[in-house]
């Protein structure tokens, strides 16, 4: 029997996002976090880790890029060039 595999997030300092840092295969996900905790902090890196079953995730394909990630021409609700923005508005 084999173990199944599971992905693993680390976020290297507070504020940042948690990053792909590799996978491993463990039986359940207290001893998969605790192995990546081991393999992939061995030097502190890490604040925060994330391990997920591969089975789980699911991917957009790359080969889909274009048309998965086209904008929506016909939804002009997404995209404000029909607002007026107020000069005292700083970040928008």
């Amino acid at each position: 029997m084999s173990w199944p595999l599971w992905e693993v997030f680390v976020r290297g300092k507070r504020g940042l996002n948690h990053v792909h840092v590799g996978s491993l295969h463990a039986p359940d996900a207290e001893l998969a976090l605790r192995h990546a905790r081991d393999v992939y902090t061995r030097r502190n890196e890490g604040v925060s880790i994330w391990v997920v079953p591969a089975g789980a995730i699911t991917a957009s394909s790359p080969d889909e890029k274009d048309p998965f990630f086209a904008p929506s021409g016909d939804k002009v609700y997404r995209h404000p060039t029909f607002y007026v923005i107020p000069d005292d508005v700083p970040h928008l």
